[in-house]
């Protein structure tokens, strides 16, 4: 049954991971790998792949929350306590001999709950000191934040739940609130560090491999690879410890079961030599004129190579060599250790896909930059090549160089495009030339109304200024008679002025608030007090010989208030050379329109005072 057609959108997501973060989903199971992706896509709230690809553009800190959904990083102490307990009773006394040291991996640790675990047990089975002695951990992951936690040792209550009362006490030490770090003795002998298991070389001369449920996440391919990776990295009769939902059973000639219970299995003996960690080769069927048609395929001018079954480069021609500078001793390597199987794309998921729908994969334009400035455009062809029995036995891949026809292409569509974008801005520059016109011809029209409108006001001001001259007229006018009645009033006061001056008896004017406002020369003359030194001041205040009492003060207030018509009294005073004199008062009011009441005082030393 044929497999679906590859999302484009999502490979292409693929290989902007591959290129920006160097981290090659090729290897991963599709249809877990796009479950993974998209429940993260659903966390942010984006559908489409290539949207999703512009939000990893802009936010660099969704790269770390997309690993960590992808690669999922789930894991506890003591995950499945049964297959533990038979790890720890059936195969660490198996892996401990004496005096021997001991080299353990737990490969995808995630955030090293799995290996702290494994300190725990074989610290258990030695004892802490010869643990130190003899043991060397080395716990990898391919998500760098997952070791950074790893790296503390700290886990919290939740955390820590799994692990028995005693062995918490034995081998955490309590930090602040509910955090627990494990002992800083024993940590030293656990290493952890980046590992990509379909890339990276394995660690080596292992005497115990955990790898729990990470095989899972991987095609058969990167499984494949990553099995014989495993099986070159134990020593002889060493172990590996695999999660419940992995298995080795399809790996038979590599390793043999020992719980497939517990998924305990043991490295199988090598029976030929390295036949057992080597891929087989695969053979071509030749027809006569064999050595004709190797000649031919080298001198071929199209870039081709041969990949078998087993993902092995068998063959490679003069210009695949010169083009992606494959060398002799590559022929023969698995294609996943060479540049060539993931620049300029993911070669493997094609050929994979080669594979599954028993047709060719062709994939047009593929881009292959070697500077800013320069790039190569390929046509790849990945067709299956089948033996005797029509059963598959490797695939041939072509590298076309279309390169001079992706230029014209490009030149075409710029030129085209440059074309559209004169024809636009020429429209554009016309419709603008419309507009400018239309606006003009308003511009004239308000000119004109503006016009008719200045030449009204301009009416409207010669209106205006006939009626400012006739009322300057009528201003002046008014003008004139104020001056002929301040002259009048000008000769009525000096004749005032100069009647009560030249008054016999003393003559003070006292407001309605009791400030004089007259004082005439009389005045000046009994009392010794200038006008100038009473004027303004208040007139029970000032210093002079008159006796200004209650009697005075009552008589004034009468008359200022209009209760009385006019006032006499008769008192003793002192004039200005301190003279006993008998003053005859009389005090009558006034009425002033312009600056209200008040009262005269007449101050007289005649005969009958």
């Amino acid at each position: 049954m044929n497999q679906p057609e590859p999302d484009l959108a999502f490979e292409a997501l693929l290989e902007y991971l591959r290129a920006t973060r160097g981290f090659d989903f090729a290897n991963y199971k599709r249809s877990t790998l796009m479950r993974r992706v998209q429940k993260r896509m659903a966390e942010v709230g984006i559908e489409r792949y290539e949207d999703y690809q512009d939000h990893l553009e802009v936010d660099v800190n969704e790269f770390a929350h997309l690993f960590d959904t992808v690669l999922i990083n789930v894991t506890s102490f003591f995950r499945d306590k049964e297959a533990w307990n038979y790890l720890s009773s059936s195969v660490i006394p198996k892996v401990i001999e004496p005096g021997r040291q001991l080299r353990v991996w737990s490969a995808g640790c995630a955030t090293g709950e799995e290996a702290y675990t494994l300190a725990m047990v074989l610290a258990q089975a030695l004892g802490p000191r010869r643990f130190i002695d003899r043991v060397k951990i080395y716990a990898t992951d391919i998500d760098e934040r997952a070791l950074a936690v790893a790296r503390q040792g700290t886990y919290d209550d939740r955390a820590l739940a799994p692990v028995p009362e005693e062995l918490r006490e034995r081998y955490f030490e309590r930090t602040t609130g509910d955090h627990f770090v494990f002992r800083s003795d024993l940590r030293r002998r656990i290493i952890f560090g980046r590992n990509d298991l379909t890339r990276d070389a394995p660690i080596s001369r292992l005497d115990l491999l955990v790898c729990r449920n990470t095989l899972m996440y991987l095609n058969a391919e990167a499984q494949e690879g990553v099995v014989r990776r495993f099986h070159f990295a134990l020593k002889p009769e060493g172990f590996v410890f695999l999660g419940r939902a992995e298995t080795l059973l399809s790996h038979a000639r590599l390793f043999v079961p020992v719980s497939i219970k517990s998924r305990v299995f043991m490295k199988a003996p090598d029976t030929n030599g390295r036949d057992a960690v080597r891929p087989a080769d695969v053979e071509i069927p030749v027809q006569h004129g064999g050595t004709l048609r190797d000649q031919a395929f080298d001198i071929a001018p199209v870039a081709q190579i041969v990949v078998n079954v087993d993902g092995v480069l068998v063959l490679a021609n003069d210009q695949a060599r010169a083009l992606f500078g494959i060398r002799a001793r590559d022929v023969g390597r698995p294609l996943q250790d060479l540049e060539i199987s993931y620049r300029p794309l993911d070669l493997r998921s094609r050929i994979e896909q080669a594979y599954s729908e028993r047709r060719g994969v062709h994939v047009r334009e593929v881009e292959r930059a070697f500077n800013e400035a320069e790039s190569q455009f390929l046509d790849v062809a990945v067709v299956p090549v089948t033996g005797p029995e029509n059963g598959p036995v490797g695939v041939s891949v072509t590298f076309t160089d279309v390169t001079r026809y992706e230029k014209l292409q490009q030149d075409l569509t710029r030129t085209t495009k440059e074309l559209e974008t004169a024809y636009e801005e020429l429209q554009s520059a016309n419709e603008e030339l419309e507009t400018s016109n239309e606006e003009l011809q308003s511009t004239v029209e308000e000119l004109e109304t503006t016009n008719e409108e200045l030449q009204s006001a301009n009416e409207e001001l010669e209106t205006i200024n006939e009626e400012l001259q006739a009322t300057n007229e009528e201003l002046e006018a008014t003008n004139e008679e104020l001056r002929s009645r301040t002259t009048e009033f000008d000769l009525e006061n000096m004749f005032l002025t100069s009647i009560v001056g030249s008054t016999a008896p003393a003559v003070v004017v006292v407001g309605e608030d009791g400030f004089v406002r007259l004082w005439n020369r009389s005045a000046e003359e009994m009392w010794g007090l200038r006008a100038e030194e009473a004027v303004s001041h208040s007139f029970f205040a000032l210093e002079f010989g008159l006796p200004r009492g209650e009697p005075v003060r009552e008589l004034i207030s009468r008359c200022i208030e209009g209760r009385s018509r006019r006032e006499e009294l008769v008192l003793d005073a002192i004039d200005r050379r301190g003279r006993q004199i008998r003053v005859h008062l009389t005090v009558t009011p006034l009425r002033d329109h312009e600056e209200g009441g008040g009262a005269v005082v007449l101050m007289d030393t005649g005969p009958g005072a």
